[in-house]
């Protein structure tokens, strides 16, 4: 049977990234406890609108969990309070009646606050670009198996790949660290015959604008993994710190 609640919502609205930023208060009234956080926003939207108020921005595309476009802080955690889960699949059923939730964007000096609780995290993108591409013939597709890969590293591959990019870590970090973020993407590939090929080059471009961007460095606090959506593991991290210190000692690319 479909239950409904009402809240109060504390968000952060601000109105550009040059502007002041404050708290307000709302009401989430008769919210189903059926819908995700997103359709309760769109229903706050929708009551804002039609009183002559501004709605409150926030970012979103799929809503499956895929494209890691949406993220806010809920309560101080990012995505809300499950485990495992973004913020659009994070379900009203997990609150109660009379709730107050604090709704906050991403913190941290590479993501700039665009507007209430979309961020800018173009950064993530430049670090990405930094890695370059990987040398592969092209022409038809290649026979599945024409190319060996254990399946440990085809697993970890994978795990490492499912990263969204949806910034989770870095707002979980005290340091506003990035390195969760660039451990997966450089992971995905290392682990690979097809990435092996630019490695030394990619892991030390990336580390370059991962720090120019502005992002911290790590010190072992692990709420990035407890917080990513996809539950990275830090061991990525490890290893990319390993194929750094190859890099950089030995290395043409320095």
């Amino acid at each position: 049977m479909t239950k409904k609640i009402n809240l109060t919502l504390k968000v952060w609205r601000q109105k550009g990234p040059n502007n002041k930023g404050v708290m307000e208060t709302y009401s989430a009234k008769q919210i189903s406890t059926d819908m995700s956080f997103l359709e309760m926003l769109d229903i706050v939207n929708e009551d804002l609108t039609l009183s002559g108020q501004e709605p409150i921005a926030f970012d979103h595309d799929c809503r499956e969990g895929i494209c890691g476009m949406c993220g806010a802080m809920v309560n101080g955690r990012a995505h809300g309070p499950e485990k495992g889960t973004t913020l659009c699949q994070l379900h009203m059923r997990h609150f109660n009646d009379g709730d107050t939730i604090m709704i906050e964007p991403w913190r941290a000096m590479a993501f700039k606050v665009v507007k209430d609780l979309v961020v800018d995290r173009s950064a993530f993108d430049k670090i990405i670009a930094a890695g370059g591409y990987v040398s592969v013939n092209t022409g038809a597709a290649p026979d599945a198996n024409n190319i060996p890969v254990p399946a440990d590293d085809a697993e970890l591959a994978m795990d490492a790949a499912q990263c969204i990019g949806c910034g989770a870590c870095v707002a979980s970090c005290p340091n506003a660290s990035a390195m969760l973020f660039t451990s997966a993407k450089i992971s995905h590939l290392a682990l690979l015959p097809q990435g092996k090929v630019e490695a030394d080059k990619r892991v030390l471009a990336m580390l370059r604008c991962m720090d120019e961007q502005g992002f911290g460095n790590c010190s072992n606090e692990r709420e990035c993994e407890a917080e990513c959506p996809k539950e990275i593991n830090i061991t990525n991290i490890a290893r990319m710190n390993r194929g750094f210190l190859k890099a950089a000692l030995g290395s043409r690319y320095k």
